[in-house]
C-alpha cells in the first residue's frame, strides 16, 4: 500500500458520490439540521469529506461519479437478480408495512429524509460547477472507470464498493472505506491488492463471480466461498483455464470433483456475471476537463441552496480547499 500517492503529482480524486453521501447519512445524526428542520448530515458529511480528502492528498481536482441508472437494463438481462433484493414493489411494500413486517431494510428503501439531500447535493456540484458525471445506462461505477481510463495519472478512486478494485493499475489506486476515520481507510495499488486480498486487481472480478456477492445479488457457484475462490484464483492463471480444468481430469486440489461439477454446471452464470461485474470504461461522458472552476458557475443559485440547507460553511470549506491545491503542490 502507497502512503503517499502524490509523491509523482497531484492525483485526481474520482468519487463514488453515492458510496459516499450514503456512508455520511447513517453515520452523522440526523439532529443536523437545516434551517426548516430537515436533516442535512449526508450534505454536511459529503463536502466535509471532500474537504479532507482533498486536503490530505493535494489534489489537482475533484471529479464526482454519480449514478443515473444503478440497476441498468443490460446488467439485469444478464443476471436477472442483479441488485433486486435493492427494489421495493409499491404495493408489496404497502402489505408489508401495514402487516408490521420488520424486513424492509435500507439498502431496499432510500430513506426519506435522504432524497431530498441527494437532489441538493447534485444541485450544489452544479452550481460551483464541480464536474458532477453520469450517463443513462451506465451506473457511478462505469463513469470512475471511464474517467480512470481517460485522464491522467495519477488517479484515486474513493468507494465503499470492493468491486471498484479491478480498477488498480499503475497510476490509479483506490481509497476503500472502511470502519472508523479516515485515517483508517486503506489505500490500495497493486501490491496493497495483493496483500489484502490475495490476487493481483485484474483477476477480481474472477474472484467475486466465483464467490458471489450478496450486496449486488450475485449468487456466485454453488459450494464455493470466499477461501475456495481465492484458492482457484491462485491455483489457475484465468477463469477460462479454471473451467477448462474442471473438465478435464484429472483433478488437482483445490479443484475437488464437487467443486468442479459445479464450476461446469455454472457456466453460462459465470459468463454473464463477468460481463456484468466488469465495469465499462467506454462510457461517452459529457465532459472530459478535469480542471476544478475557479468561481461558482451559478453563484446566485448556490448562495440560495447553501442558505435553505445550512450548509454554507462545509461547502465554502470544500471550495477553499480545491482552491487552494489547484494552485499546485504544498510543502510537505
Amino acid at each position: 500500500m502507497s502512503s503517499n500517492p502524490a509523491d509523482s503529482g497531484q492525483p485526481l480524486l474520482v468519487l463514488d458520490t453515492a458510496s459516499l453521501y450514503y456512508r455520511s447519512y447513517f453515520a452523522l445524526p440526523s439532529s443536523m439540521t437545516a434551517p426548516d428542520g430537515h436533516p442535512h448530515n449526508a450534505i454536511r458529511g459529503l463536502f466535509t469529506t471532500i474537504t479532507r480528502l482533498v486536503e490530505r492528498f493535494n489534489a489537482r481536482g475533484v471529479v464526482a461519479a454519480w449514478d443515473e441508472d444503478w440497476r441498468p437494463s443490460w446488467r439485469v438481462d444478464l443476471i436477472p437478480s442483479y441488485k433486486a433484493h435493492r427494489v421495493v414493489d409499491s404495493e408489496s411494500l404497502a402489505h408489508e408495512l401495514e402487516r408490521g413486517a420488520g424486513d424492509v431494510t435500507a439498502a431496499e428503501l432510500e430513506p426519506e429524509t435522504l432524497g431530498p439531500q441527494i437532489g441538493a447535493i447534485a444541485a450544489i456540484l452544479d452550481a460551483w460547477g464541480l464536474p458532477r458525471l453520469g450517463a443513462v445506462g451506465f451506473e457511478a461505477d462505469d463513469i470512475a472507470a471511464t474517467v480512470a481510463k481517460i485522464a491522467d495519472d495519477p488517479v484515486i478512486v474513493v468507494t465503499g464498493d470492493r468491486d471498484l478494485i479491478q480498477l488498480v493499475r499503475p497510476g490509479v489506486q483506490v481509497l476503500l472505506t472502511a470502519k472508523g476515520g479516515m485515517e483508517n481507510w486503506p489505500l490500495l495499488d497493486s501490491a496493497g491488492v495483493i496483500t489484502k486480498y490475495g490476487l493481483p486487481p485484474e483477476r477480481y472480478v474472477e474472484f467475486a463471480v466465483l464467490r458471489g456477492d450478496a450486496s449486488d445479488g450475485l449468487p456466485g457457484v454453488k459450494g464455493v466461498g470466499e477461501k475456495t475462490a481465492l484458492a482457484l484464483i491462485q491455483a489457475y492463471p484465468s477463469l477460462a483455464e479454471l473451467i477448462t480444468a474442471a473438465e478435464s481430469p484429472p483433478l488437482v486440489k483445490p479443484l475437488t470433483p464437487r467443486i468442479a461439477a459445479a464450476i461446469s454446471n455454472s457456466q453460462d452464470y459465470l459468463s454473464a456475471a463477468h460481463t456484468v461485474t466488469t465495469l465499462r470504461d467506454d462510457v461517452a461522458l459529457a465532459s472530459n476537463e478535469w480542471s476544478p472552476p475557479h468561481s461558482p458557475s451559478d453563484p446566485d443559485a448556490l448562495a440560495q441552496i447553501l442558505a435553505e440547507w445550512g450548509v454554507e460553511r462545509f461547502v465554502h470549506e470544500a471550495m477553499s480547499a480545491v482552491n487552494v491545491s489547484r494552485s499546485g503542490p504544498s510543502p510537505r
